[in-house]
């Protein structure tokens, strides 16, 4: 039917050709492809070939196999989820998460001691090797089914000024804000986000498919003198869930002119 007279690898020609079918339309979203047989038929080539295509292109994430029921056209559609990041506080001055009633948890909390690496440790601006409290949870979204890994990291020094932490380090972030400005911090934070292709236990606890990235959403808490406070870090798929942000204008400080 479309028989391949392109140059290059044969498993390459018939890649592209599917690929060209999957872009324009011909195989839909969410559909499933045709069985091997029927591509070897469509394009005159054997059952190696086939499959070595069908690994190619999952391999660039535009196929998803799923086990038992063949090889599927993998969604461009929007994002499941919008996450706003920002932070609100009721007039009695609690902390309010704007997704603070999406998220449940698959499994119980884990509360652990650990220390910093190079990257953690340059996001709390301590050394490597200094001690933290960690607790790390496994989440989801029951509408949607998008899950996250979520790990809250508290310096030892922070937790000596403010013990309640040290004692309960599993609290909900808006919980951890409420404790720290009770004891006198005045809270501002930073957030970076980067794309990384997902380790072997990201992509089983969040349940990736294919050629899938994570991102990873790093928030530190700072005082009024800037130091870091906590590290919070947030990791799901990049397909299920995107980022919102609200961007307000600060004021530059007044230059001060020479008498």
């Amino acid at each position: 039917m479309s028989e391949i007279q392109r140059p290059g690898a044969l498993y390459q020609q018939v890649a592209a050709a599917i690929r060209e079918a999957i872009l324009t339309g011909e195989f839909a979203p969410d559909s499933l492809l045709p069985s091997e047989a029927q591509l070897m038929t469509r394009y005159g080539v054997s059952r190696p070939t086939v499959r070595n295509a069908i690994a190619a292109l999952r391999a660039e994430g535009l196929i998803d196999v799923r086990h038992g029921k063949g090889s599927f056209v993998r969604s461009s559609g929007h994002p499941t989820l919008t996450l706003e990041r920002r932070i609100s506080r009721t007039g009695e001055g609690r902390f309010v998460m704007p997704n603070g009633d999406t998220w449940q948890e698959a499994e119980e909390p884990n509360t652990y001691r650990t220390r910093t690496t190079k990257t953690t440790g340059r996001l709390l601006q301590l050394d490597e090797e200094e001690a933290l409290f960690g607790c790390d949870r496994l989440l989801i979204d029951p509408s949607t089914g998008t899950r996250a890994m979520h790990r809250t990291l508290i310096p030892f020094e922070v937790a000596e000024a403010v013990p309640l932490l040290g004692e309960e380090p599993c609290k909900p972030a808006a919980a951890v804000y409420w404790v720290l400005t009770q004891a006198g911090h005045v809270l501002s934070w930073t957030e970076t986000v980067r794309a990384h292709m997902p380790l072997p236990d990201e992509r089983t606890a969040l349940q990736l498919p294919d050629a899938t990235p994570v991102l990873h959403v790093a928030r530190v808490a700072h005082d009024a003198d800037d130091r870091p406070l906590i590290l919070e870090e947030l990791r799901f798929g990049a397909d299920r869930a995107e980022l919102a942000y609200r961007i307000t204008a600060d004021e530059q400080p007044t230059r001060r002119t020479r008498p």
